[in-house]
Order: structure tokens, then C-alpha cells, then sequence
């Protein structure tokens, strides 16, 4: 289980040639920046550094400086960690391709290692491969919120409130973890937002010499690559947005689209297990869901023993168990044996999972993505939701979804509870001006539902929709030949799809 669920290992993909093209631990310079005629004068020091790449392992790493706040450019510095694989053959390197897995919170400098497993062989021999951390994520200046006991707290607050205790503990638990970030993390607290960094991937573009930025973002990194588009068309390359959400949305229409999306999935899984002889929930999907709705009130009543005596299985920990395995159709066969243990007694599988979703270990959090998500998400677009229309609008959002969606009513009041307000306000998006961008759409997926990816495409002035047909969160490098070699083809020729294929 532990080797299949969240990481794809590097397991020889990469040819010898990329390998050879790292450098043998003595430290190279970026190309000559690329800053573009119209940069502020106050940034040029950003626009023009030279990054110091190392050796680390197999990859190269280096650090790049930003300005803490872009309203003060003189002012406070952070520093953004990236790791890159250089381009198979130098002879057709035409730059760097900038990734980002999503989240927010997810690091980039990690998702360099299963993108360039999985990634296409033209791909990885045309480009330099560059993950960075976003600000405030993981290796970058990081956000510091809470400790493992804390954010343990936070995270199994009730997410269904019974009763006005439970109602005002939901408010109260995300206005604590607000003020912790305020009170450990300072001013970086109030700029994580996508525009800040946006700004900062313009920064990087110029730093490792590129004119225009070739980018993939993945979920949360659409939202990053169409920031982008919108506040630097005349630099936007090659996009490519995969899992996109709609961002015209604010926060209550987002968790209403999820609550869609994984009841979707659910269905989806549900109607594949109970095919199945040896199913826990039986041989009705309809029943099956009943019985997944029954048990995680369950939890809310009474969590499950598992073998870490001070870890019971809480209703909001089985939520995230049952969710990570939604992410992908292979994940499906792990949610069946945990379910199949639950039903015994024992929450021990449904902990796990729940833990691999929230980067948690028998010694605590891995990263920070659990309170870089929130920070965010919550200066991207307050919440103006109270706890009354929450409330109001839990039957709604069972329609949505009977198992997930009292879960997903009540989520929005998170950032209404969040103190801190964002220094840089989310622009309208549609990037006029900016070369074809494709926006890659699954049907089933559960985390950023198909029809985001539609809006998303309408929205963009120059955007172009591939959509695959399939179950699993995005699209690309997930076993459709059809959407890769669309990708592929796109970020090599720079040939865009046509616009409505589908996969």
C-alpha cells in the first residue's frame, strides 16, 4: 500500500542522456536573465539574479530570492527553493518546462521526481523540467502555524456540527489556526496568494533565461498558470492547465463543484466494488451508499480503535481515508480493504490513508501543505459564508452528495473564520492576449469536477479543451495515449489540439 499510493517512483524511465546531462556537483549559472521591457525598475534585482545550480542526487537544485511584498519591492526577501532534471539532448533544449502538482501546498521540488518518471521522452529531451516550492510551501520561506499537536486538533475538528457547540468549536478552530499563522509566520501570513505567486514564476521565468514561460500545472496549478496568463500575457507560452477549476467560482461554489465531483467518483467506485463478490458493501450501489453514509455518522458518534492507541479514527479522518483513494481508479482495491477491516472494528487501513492525504507520519507532519492549503485558499477568495447559511445550505449540499456533503456545507466557513486578508486581490481571468492554452478535462474526476475544465477553457480568451473520458484526478500521464501525445505534441511543436478533442 505505502508503495503505490501517492509517489510514482522513478523506476529508470529517464533516459541515460538526461542523466548525463547533469552537471558533476560544481554549481552552473542561469542564462542571461530575460526581464522583459516593461518591469517595474524597483524588481530588476529579482529579474536579473543569477541562480547557483548544484548537484543534488541525480537533479539539480538551486535557491532564487522574491520580494516578500510586491507593494514594497525594497523591503523584506523570501527565498524559493526549485530542482530541476535538464533537457535528454541538449542539441533541441529549448528552455525550461515549470511544473506544479497543485494543492495548494503541494511542492513542486517533489513533483519533479514522479513527472519526469511518467512525462513524455520528447518532452523530458526538449526541456529543462523546473519544480519549484510556492511561497510559503515546504522547502520556500514556509509558513509555520501550528505544531503536530495543534494541527492534529485542527484537523479533526467536527466537519459536521450537531449542535451550537459543535457550530461554534468549527468557527473557532480555523480563527486559531489564522492567528497562530499571524503570530508564527509574521507578515508572510497575508502574501501566499496564487497573484503573488504568479509574480514570483515571472521572476523564475527570467532567472533561468526563457523569454516567454512554457508551464504545466496540475489541479490548484491551473489556477497558478492562469494567474499567469492573465497578468503576463505578452509572456505566456505554452500553458497547459490540467484538472482545471473554474475561476469565476468563490468559495461555496468550489466545495459544491467537489462535493459533486468525488460524489461523482464515489458512484463510480461504489458501482465497480459491488460487482464484485467479495465487496464489504454488499451488491447495491444505492444500499452501498447508505451504508458509507451510516458509517462515517458512525464515526461522529463513536471513532474507531485503531492500532495507534492515541489515533482513534474520527468521522473527518474517515472522510480523508475514503477520499484519497478517489483520486485515482488504481487507489480503488486500497479503499476496499480498508472498508472491509472499518466494518470489522478496526479503522488501522482508513488512518493510514487519511494520513498519506494529510502528509502525516507516526512522527508527525511531513510538510505544511495542510495549513498552506487554508492560508491560500482563504486569501484567494474570503469566505463571507456564517454560520447560519451554512447550516441553511446542508440540505442542498447532500443533494449534491448523500455521503460527502454535510462535510462539504460546512467547509466554506472556514475562511470566514480565517483573520488574515489577502494583500493582493484575484484578478478576473480570461488572459487576453495570450497565445493557445489547453485545459485538459476527466469526467470523473473528483476533485475538480469535468465542467471546471469546461469554464475554465470558455473563460480563457485563447483556450483550448481536451477532455478524457475516464475516472482519476487530471488527465495527463494517466494511461489515455490520446491526451498525452495531445500534451506532448503541443509543448514540443507547440502545435495546439483541436480545440474539443476527445480522449
Amino acid at each position: 500500500m505505502v508503495a503505490g499510493l501517492l509517489t510514482v517512483s522513478a523506476c529508470g524511465s529517464a533516459k541515460e542522456s538526461r542523466d548525463s546531462a547533469l552537471t558533476d556537483g560544481t554549481p552552473t549559472s542561469a542564462a542571461p536573465s530575460d526581464a522583459g521591457d516593461d518591469i517595474d525598475p524597483a524588481l530588476a534585482p529579482f529579474y536579473e539574479q543569477d541562480l547557483e545550480w548544484g548537484s543534488c542526487g541525480r537533479y539539480e537544485c538551486a535557491s532564487a530570492e522574491v520580494p516578500l511584498d510586491y507593494d514594497a519591492p525594497d523591503g523584506d526577501r523570501i527565498t524559493l527553493e526549485l530542482r530541476r532534471l535538464p533537457a535528454g539532448d541538449p542539441s533541441s533544449r529549448r528552455g525550461s518546462l515549470f511544473i506544479n502538482p497543485g494543492g495548494p501546498g503541494g511542492s513542486g521540488v517533489d513533483y519533479v521526481a514522479s513527472f519526469t518518471a511518467t512525462a513524455g521522452d520528447d518532452v523530458l529531451d526538449t526541456y529543462d523540467v523546473v519544480g519549484f516550492d510556492p511561497r510559503g510551501v515546504a522547502r520556500s520561506t514556509p509558513l509555520e502555524c501550528a505544531d503536530t499537536a495543534q494541527l492534529d486538533e485542527f484537523v479533526n475538528t467536527d466537519p459536521t456540527p450537531d449542535d451550537a457547540a459543535e457550530e461554534q468549536a468549527f468557527y473557532d478552530a480555523s480563527r486559531t489556526l489564522g492567528e497562530r499563522c499571524q503570530s508564527e509566520s509574521g507578515a508572510l501570513a497575508a502574501h501566499v496568494s496564487t497573484v503573488e505567486v504568479a509574480k514570483d514564476l515571472d521572476i523564475l521565468r527570467a532567472a533561468v533565461g526563457d523569454p516567454t514561460l512554457t508551464y504545466l500545472g496540475a489541479s490548484y496549478g491551473t489556477m497558478i498558470g492562469a494567474t499567469y496568463a492573465e497578468l503576463f500575457p505578452e509572456r505566456a507560452g505554452r500553458l497547459v492547465l490540467d484538472g482545471a477549476i473554474d475561476p469565476s467560482i468563490d468559495t461555496e461554489g468550489l466545495n459544491q463543484g467537489q462535493a459533486e465531483g468525488f460524489q461523482t467518483a464515489l458512484r463510480a467506485y461504489l458501482e465497480a466494488c459491488t460487482q464484485q463478490s467479495d465487496c464489504p458493501l454488499g451488491d447495491d450501489p444505492d444500499a452501498a451508499q447508505d451504508r458509507l453514509s451510516e458509517f462515517l455518522a458512525d464515526l461522529d458518534q463513536q471513532p474507531l480503535r485503531t492500532s495507534t492507541a492515541d489515533r482513534p479514527l474520527t468521522e473527518a479522518l474517515g472522510f480523508y481515508g475514503m477520499a484519497v483513494t478517489l483520486y485515482n481508479q488504481d487507489y480503488w482495491e486500497l479503499l476496499t480493504r480498508a472498508l472491509r477491516q472499518a466494518f470489522d472494528g478496526n479503522g488501522t487501513q482508513l488512518l493510514f490513508l487519511a494520513d498519506q492525504y494529510l502528509a502525516r507520519d507516526e512522527n508527525g507532519y511531513t510538510d505544511n501543505s495542510v495549513v498552506a492549503l487554508t492560508a491560500v485558499n482563504c486569501l484567494d477568495d474570503p469566505s463571507t459564508m456564517t454560520v447560519d447559511e451554512a447550516r441553511a445550505s446542508v440540505p442542498d449540499f447532500e443533494e449534491l452528495s448523500p455521503v460527502f456533503g454535510r462535510s462539504f456545507a460546512w467547509a466554506p466557513v472556514t475562511c470566514t473564520a480565517w483573520p488574515i486578508k489577502p494583500a493582493q486581490p484575484a484578478p478576473e481571468i480570461d488572459a487576453v492576449g495570450a497565445p493557445p492554452i489547453v485545459v485538459v478535462g476527466t469526467t470523473r474526476d473528483p476533485a475538480t469536477p469535468y465542467r471546471w475544465s469546461e469554464a475554465m477553457a470558455e473563460q480563457l480568451e485563447s483556450g483550448v479543451l481536451v477532455s478524457r473520458d475516464g475516472d482519476g484526478h487530471t488527465g495527463y500521464a494517466m494511461g489515455n495515449a490520446c491526451v498525452d501525445d495531445a500534451v506532448d505534441d503541443f509543448l514540443v511543436t507547440g502545435t495546439a489540439p483541436e480545440d474539443g478533442l476527445k480522449c
